[in-house]
């Protein structure tokens, strides 16, 4: 007589996912209905620079259109964080323990960078070009959060995707950065210029040594 056993069939929740991608597009429907002509310059900014130019008052950096789709990016980045690792064996894209701990770090990392940022400002007597410069940083991050969100929905709900994928978008957020440097120098060349042993500090210590840092970090840790 065969001996039958019967294994408990464990399904991983994705409903805590749903909810988030919802939620996410409901505040851009929002943000888009509210600031509807902002929204349509920010839309283009993939191929204009249209929208740098007229929102570039330093006071547009704690706007509700920034804050609303900042919260929108931070879920959006998690979300392509939980699943890159998921796709290399590191974790699991449904444990939503530990998409909180991403989203968590990401928000504590980003603002405490913003705060340093603006304590190391106000030393050198650089305040304007770093709210400028911050404003156009969060701009483009912001923009690729949007951008890679369905791809998120995809790459969560789907299995059966290469592994290059999120290479191909690690490549496009990592090229859009260097960009994104090269617009601000271009654009603040005279400020930088000016301030050039500055410009150069702050690079190393807030925008090199960080990402450094978790990167070595990460492959120590995972070696």
């Amino acid at each position: 007589m065969i001996e039958t056993i019967l294994h408990p069939r464990i399904i991983e929740s994705k409903d805590w996912a749903t909810v988030l991608f919802v939620l996410s597009f409901g505040i851009i429907a929002i943000t888009k209905s509210v600031f509807e002509n902002r929204f349509a310059d920010f839309t283009n900014l993939i191929y204009s620079n249209k929208y740098i130019k007229v929102y570039k008052d330093n006071t547009n950096l704690k706007s509700g259109f920034t804050l609303s789709l900042f919260f929108v990016q931070v879920i959006s980045l998690a979300f392509f964080v939980q699943i890159t690792l998921s796709y290399f064996g590191y974790a699991s894209k449904t444990d939503w323990l530990l998409y909180i701990q991403i989203f968590t770090f990401l928000v504590f990392f980003i603002l405490s960078k913003y705060l340093i940022e603006k304590i190391i400002a106000t030393s050198f007597n650089i305040e304007d070009f770093m709210d400028q410069f911050n404003l156009q940083k969060v701009t483009y991050r912001t923009y690729i959060g949007l951008f890679i969100l369905p791809f998120n929905i995809i790459l969560f709900y789907y299995d059966s995707f290469s592994r290059n994928i999120p290479l191909i978008i690690i490549a496009i957020i990592l090229i859009t950065n260097a960009l994104t440097y090269l617009i601000s120098i271009k654009n603040y060349q005279n400020i930088i210029f000016g301030k050039l042993f500055y410009f150069i500090l702050y690079l190393c210590a807030l925008e090199i040594a960080p990402y450094y840092f978790m990167y070595y970090w990460f492959t120590k840790g995972n070696a």
